[in-house]
């Protein structure tokens, strides 16, 4: 897809993947709308590295949207009761780190937002490789939801459709860092532990692989 100097609403978490779409946006030239989501999540980290990336690549507009998904929970990440897994990654198991439909709101949003400032891009950071098995990080998944991103609004019916940019959807985590170095993301500034204390656990599924990933691309850049 050319995004090149056109206007793109990024899904922006504060996570590596999230801010290294954004760095690939920015490379492009493409006009860049930031749209963050303060959901009920149990630490406000990410949102607060959302906002320093935001500032780092200069986003023309940047908005925190508040809806609370805790109201009916169903996730460790908006129920603070319910334990954040930390035995590693089973990949049977769709780990109860999921939050139910999260992705199918936060692009149905951006998809009004998208139509009423008229962008031509969402651009997503999901992954489908180094990922914990969300459903709604899947290929089939954002193939179908482009089907249905077609009809559901003017634009689509119109034959103009906004179309939902995933240039991560099939790479590893080590080669995300990759293109989040070579596209000046401030990788420093990202958050991606679960937990949200003072430091990252490690522990947890998303510090596990987002820590076997530095370390492998690190010991290649050495290598260089």
């Amino acid at each position: 897809m050319e995004i090149r100097n056109k206007v793109i609403i990024v899904l922006i978490s504060g996570g590596l993947d999230s801010a290294t779409v954004a760095g690939l946006a920015n490379s492009s030239n493409a006009k860049i709308v930031g749209l963050s989501f303060d959901y009920g999540q149990r630490h406000k980290k990410e949102l607060e590295a959302a906002t320093k990336i935001a500032h780092h690549f200069q986003f023309k507009e940047f908005k925190t949207i508040k809806l609370d998904l805790s109201l009916w929970g169903g996730s460790s990440l908006t129920d603070i009761n319910r334990k954040i897994p930390m035995e590693g990654i089973n990949a049977n198991i769709i780990p109860n780190t999921y939050v139910p439909g999260r992705n199918t709101i936060f692009i149905s949003i951006a998809l009004s937002y998208a139509e009423a400032i008229n962008a031509d891009f969402i651009g997503l950071g999901v992954n489908a490789l180094d990922y914990s098995g969300y459903p709604d990080c899947r290929p089939d998944y954002i193939e179908q939801f482009q089907k249905l991103a077609n009809l559901s609004n003017k634009r689509g019916r119109e034959n103009k459709p906004i179309k939902l940019w995933t240039p991560l959807l099939n790479l590893n985590k080590e080669e995300i860092f990759d293109l989040a170095f070579n596209n000046n993301v401030p990788i420093k500034d990202t958050w991606s532990c679960y937990v949200g204390g003072a430091k990252p656990c490690q522990r947890c599924d998303s510090c596990r692989i987002r820590i076997k990933a530095y370390k492998s691309w690190l010991s290649k850049k050495k290598k260089i």
